[in-house]
């Protein structure tokens, strides 16, 4: 089964630096996601693509939850229609808050486009930051950075957000602009919480 619309290495036979790029890029599950897969005509690319996304939603440093900048990739990723994100990192959402009413509430919210029915005051001013980047990047202003902090965002957390949906509206066009497909997938990033 083809994982996307150009050719791509298997892992079986990946060969010198690919070799050791998907050693490296290998999931908590122990597989190499079809998302990377897809880059393996370009290793260098696929191991920027895999330090990014980890320094941007996985990186102890960052001092919001993981669940929510993971809330933040599925919006981004629903704004962009871009299934294979929104399985994979929804599925992230779901283990991290362990609370499946919760994330029903928020996974609807965000599809209709009204993070308002899931969220107040600084989540909710950082999803609307969110759309905007994503849908309507020309029009943001310093003021809107401002109406983020009087939201009880700091610049750091400001930042957090910004580096996770430029992250994941890259990763969405990649994803869709070489047809990447679920597949065989191990979904969701975190084995156990």
């Amino acid at each position: 089964m083809s994982v996307c619309w150009i050719e791509t290495i298997p892992v079986e036979l990946a060969r010198g630096e690919l070799r050791e790029i998907y050693n490296e890029v290998k999931s908590p599950h122990g597989t190499v996601d079809n998302v990377y897969l897809a880059q393996s005509l370009r290793p260098h690319t696929l191991q920027a693509h895999d330090l990014l996304y980890r320094s941007v939603l996985h990186d102890s440093d960052n001092s919001l939850p993981a669940w929510f900048l993971e809330v933040v990739s599925v919006y981004t990723s629903l704004l962009n229609a871009c299934r294979y994100a929104v399985n994979h990192h929804f599925a992230n959402v779901r283990k991290l808050l362990q609370d499946e009413t919760r994330s029903t509430k928020i996974f609807e919210a965000l599809r209709r486009c009204r993070p308002q029915e899931a969220f107040a005051g600084k989540e909710l001013a950082l999803l609307r930051y969110t759309r905007t980047l994503t849908c309507r990047p020309a029009t943001l202003r310093r003021s809107d950075i401002e109406r983020l902090r009087e939201s009880g965002a700091d610049d750091g957390q400001i930042l957090e957000v910004n580096q996770v949906c430029a992250c994941f509206n890259y990763a969405n066009r990649l994803l869709s602009g070489l047809g990447v497909d679920i597949g065989d997938d191990t979904i969701g990033y975190y084995p156990q919480v």
